[in-house]
Parts: structure tokens; C-alpha cells; sequence
């Protein structure tokens, strides 16, 4: 029988206090696509992490086609055929798609010569794989999921047999998810071994031969996949039964709470990005935005958050208006009851070098709860953060570790806590349960149903299609930086994905 892509025996990994990995077995057949799912904080990316040389195991051993291999850095883990896409690209903005590719390995003293054959194997890798690319674009140029081609083709013109994707389709719409299962499944095809680590249960299902199951720094089970259920995952993702639909009563919407009326809003090259938006949000209800990314839906939330400013329109909360086109503040709106949940926790959401317990009052440090007359009241700031991390089962249970250490999940969490927790009458949410586990899923939209139902607003901007229609009461589409389509949470996905593509938008203007 032929060996193993990969075999990890008796991994082991802690920082500090923290047993990230523990006593780890995984075997990968080579030449299939193997999932590993987890809660936030269960140790996947770790263990991925090991194997591709970013940590070292404290204990253990790594084998590659059967032979033990010394992994220390990540050019030990490139030179033996593993290649790594990570969940936030390593990739350099300002360089085009080909310098990105080729940066560490341009195999030449003679720069043209070695670029000149790196596109030439640029162009083949394209072609065989499906994964079209300008290679002269600028990387921040480009949409999020053609960024996420560059680094899969950055491994394969490494010569990887062994592809690793952490959190692959955090920031893909669901038709950019499709195509890029369709190239995986070609990988597959080609004899290269996938291993995909995911906190989605529809995505293992969907595309994975099999699956491992973290919990809590061990491997709990591994199933073939067309052997097991979603429901089962889930049960051993949790240790418990996990509600897999939104449980919702009906709403009642009261005063309306957010209006926006013909809200024009362009972006820093004079783009309008927002064209002529208006719509209410009432006290009681949830509100989703769907569109695929791009389309004016973050323009839209940053603007009514004081983020952006607008070119023209009106937006009023409780019925006075916000500034949008002038010195609209988010404090300020903060002091109205304005809470908002940014896309991008790492950007706007959170500063990561700082403590979890400074992140948890971010923005609310002038609330009387945690000033000692003009100073800060750290026991107090800290005691608030302890609370919400147990609330909101943050892991590590710890408020003094760096916002940077916590998974990218549990960093959510924090941003969710601090927003949420601060009784907002209007909570705009982007993006709610980007990277975060089933079992969180389950609690934040919990939380926001009790939100909705205990009287508050709630503006939800989601790329996950499911997310917005099991949530929302009323679901607004977006095209082209336009309002195309109302409808019910009973619209069917296809209906939906029409409006977002902008089918009716143009059968209309024909």
C-alpha cells in the first residue's frame, strides 16, 4: 500500500500555559482532499502551522511520503513539496501577480531570464488549473478571491504536491467558493493532496474524501466523509448537539430607527460605489443586505457608521440626522446608540498588539464603568472583559494575552462582545460570523435574534446567502452600488442570486 501523504505522530505544542496540540496521530492518503474541522481555538491552524514550519513541535514526528522529514522553516516544508495558502494572504500589495510568484524563487542572477521562464510556467499552471490571472495586475488591485489564486499558484510554482488552505473561503463569495472547489477537485484529480481546514460543515461535505475533527488540542475522530453527517460533525466539533437552523419567532417592527434616503457615496478614485440608496431599518427587525463582495455593501455600512463620508443623501438615526457628508463620528454615534461591527476586525475592528481587555472597551473608554475620576479603572476594565469573555466562551480564557494570539473566531468574539454588550439601540453588523465555528455561529445568532427581539435595529451585511435569509426579516439586494430587489427570508436562493448578479437589474433597463 502506498504511503501516506502525510503522517504526524505524537505532535505536541504549547505556549505557555496553553496545549495547543496534544499527543496529535493524522494520517493523510495521498491523492485526496482531507478536511480538518475544529472550534476556534481547537488547534487546527497550529498543527498546520507545524507543518509548514512557522512553529516547531515541542514532541513528535512528521512523515512525508513515508520518509521522516525535519520540518523547521518554511523552505524545509517548500522543499519538501508542501505548500500553504493562509487564511490572511502573505502576499505584497504593491508587487504585481508575477513578482508575487516568484519572490524567493526567481532562480536566476539574471532577473529577466528568471521571470521570463516563470511566465511562461505561470501561464501553463493557469491553463491546466483553471486559474486565470493578469500576471502583470498589482495584488491590491485585484478581488479577494483572485488574490487567493495568486497564492495557490505561488505553491504550485514551487512544485507543491501537497497543497494546505486554511479557512480558504472566509472572504470568497459563494460562486468564487464553487470555482475554487472546482479547482481543487482538478489538484485532486492530478494525483496532489489537499488538506483543507474549515469550521464549514456544508463546504467538508461538499468537496473533502475525509475529515478529522479537532477538539481542544486533540483529534477526536476522523470519518470518511461519505460515511458521516453534518449533524455529526458538529456533535464532535462541540462535545454537544448543535442547532444548525436560526430558531426565530415572528418579528414586530415598531418605529422606524435608521432611514437612509438617496445615499450617494464614492470611493478614493471618484468611483460611486453607492448609487441613490434609501431604506429603513425599524425597531424588531433584522435587515440583510446580500450582493456578492464589491457590489457597495461595505461602502454602505462604513458610511452610515461615520467611517466614509458620502457625496450626497440623508441619514437619520432615531429620527436626527447624521452628518454623512460632513463630520459624522463614530463616537459620537456610539453616544446615540449606534453600534457597529466592522468586515475587517484586523483593520478597523481591533489593535491587535493590544490586550484583549483594552480591545473589549475599545471605543467605550470614556463610560463612566471604567474611569477612576479622570484615569482609567483597569480592575474595572478588566472585570468587564473576564465577564464577556465567559459570556461569549472567548478562548483563551485569558484578558492580559496580546488580541494577536487569539484565532482569528475568538477575535471576532471580542469585537462582537464589546459591541453587543453596550445595549445599542442600532446594531450595523458586517460580516457577523466571518471565521468564526459552528458552535459560535449558534450563540452569536442567538444573540442577535434576542437583539431583535428585544426591541433594537439590526443592519446585517453578509456573504454567506444562508446567513442573511435564515436571519433576516426583510433581505435588500445590492448591485452595482444599487438597491435592484426587496424580499422575504422565503426567497430561494436562486432568486436571490439573479437579483445579486444583476439579471433583473438589466432585463429591466433592456
Amino acid at each position: 500500500m502506498a504511503p501516506a501523504a502525510i503522517e504526524l505522530k505524537g505532535i505536541n505544542k504549547s505556549f505557555g500555559a496553553v496545549h495547543a496540540n496534544r499527543d496529535i496521530d493524522i494520517e493523510i492518503p495521498k491523492g485526496t482532499i482531507h478536511g480538518i474541522i475544529g472550534e476556534n481555538g481547537a488547534g487546527k491552524s497550529t498543527l498546520m502551522s507545524i507543518l509548514y514550519g512557522f512553529y516547531q513541535a515541542d514532541s513528535g514526528e512528521i512523515f512525508v511520503d513515508g520518509k521522516k522529514t525535519d520540518i523547521q522553516t518554511p523552505n524545509d516544508a517548500i522543499a519538501a513539496g508542501i505548500g500553504m495558502v493562509h487564511q490572511h494572504f502573505m502576499l505584497v500589495e504593491n508587487f504585481t501577480v508575477l513578482e508575487n510568484i516568484i519572490l524567493g524563487a526567481e532562480g536566476s542572477q539574471l532577473l529577466n531570464a528568471g521571470i521570463s521562464r516563470a511566465r511562461s510556467e505561470l501561464h501553463r499552471l493557469e491553463q491546466d488549473y483553471g486559474l486565470e490571472v493578469d500576471p502583470d495586475a498589482v495584488v491590491e488591485e485585484l478581488a479577494v478571491g483572485l488574490q487567493q489564486r495568486v497564492e495557490i499558484l505561488k505553491a504550485l510554482y514551487r512544485g507543491a504536491e501537497i497543497l494546505i488552505l486554511d479557512e480558504p473561503t472566509g472572504v470568497l463569495t459563494p460562486a468564487e467558493a464553487d470555482h475554487l472547489f472546482r479547482i481543487l477537485r482538478m489538484l485532486k484529480d492530478e494525483g496532489k493532496t489537499v488538506v483543507l481546514i474549515t469550521h464549514k460543515l456544508r463546504e467538508i461535505m461538499a468537496v473533502t474524501d475525509n475529515v478529522s475533527v479537532m477538539r481542544q488540542g486533540t483529534i477526536v475522530a476522523t470519518r470518511k466523509t461519505a460515511a458521516t453527517t453534518v449533524e455529526e460533525l458538529a456533535e464532535l466539533m462541540v462535545g454537544r448537539r448543535v442547532l444548525l437552523r436560526v430558531d426565530k419567532g415572528e418579528p414586530n417592527p415598531a418605529a422606524v430607527k435608521l432611514s437612509v434616503r438617496n445615499l450617494t457615496v464614492k470611493d478614493s478614485r471618484g468611483v460611486t460605489m453607492v448609487n441613490d440608496v434609501s431604506f429603513d431599518v425599524r425597531a424588531g427587525e433584522i435587515v440583510g443586505v446580500a450582493g456578492v463582495a464589491g457590489n457597495g455593501q461595505s461602502e454602505l455600512i462604513e458610511t452610515i457608521a461615520g467611517i466614509r463620508k458620502a457625496v450626497s443623501g440623508t441619514v437619520m438615526l432615531d429620527g436626527k440626522p447624521i452628518d454623512v457628508t460632513g463630520a459624522a463620528d463614530p463616537g459620537e454615534l456610539r453616544d446615540r446608540g449606534l453600534a457597529h461591527v466592522p468586515e475587517d476586525r484586523h483593520h478597523v475592528g481591533l489593535v491587535l498588539p493590544f490586550e484583549e481587555n483594552e480591545n473589549a472597551m475599545l471605543g467605550y473608554h470614556d463610560d463612566p464603568k471604567f474611569l477612576n475620576g479622570p484615569f482609567l479603572n483597569i480592575d474595572a476594565i478588566r472585570a468587564d472583559a473576564r465577564e464577556k469573555i465567559q459570556k461569549y466562551d472567548i478562548r483563551p480564557a485569558d484578558c492580559r494575552l496580546k488580541t494577536a494570539n487569539f484565532s482569528g473566531g475568538n477575535q471576532q468574539k471580542i469585537v462582537l462582545a464589546r459591541e453587543m454588550e453596550h445595549d445599542p439601540g442600532v446594531l450595523i453588523v458586517g460580516q457577523p460570523t466571518r471565521g468564526v465555528d459552528v458552535g459560535a455561529i449558534e450563540f452569536i445568532h442567538k444573540q442577535l435574534i434576542a437583539m431583535r427581539d428585544g426591541g433594537k435595529a439590526v443592519l446585517l451585511v453578509s456573504v454567506e446567502l444562508d446567513e442573511v435569509r435564515s436571519l433576516s426579516d426583510r433581505i435588500l439586494v445590492m448591485f452595482d452600488g444599487r438597491l435592484v430587489g426587496e424580499r422575504g427570508p422565503d426567497a430561494t436562493e436562486g432568486e436571490l442570486g439573479l437579483l445579486m448578479a444583476g439579471v433583473e437589474a438589466r432585463e429591466a433597463a433592456e
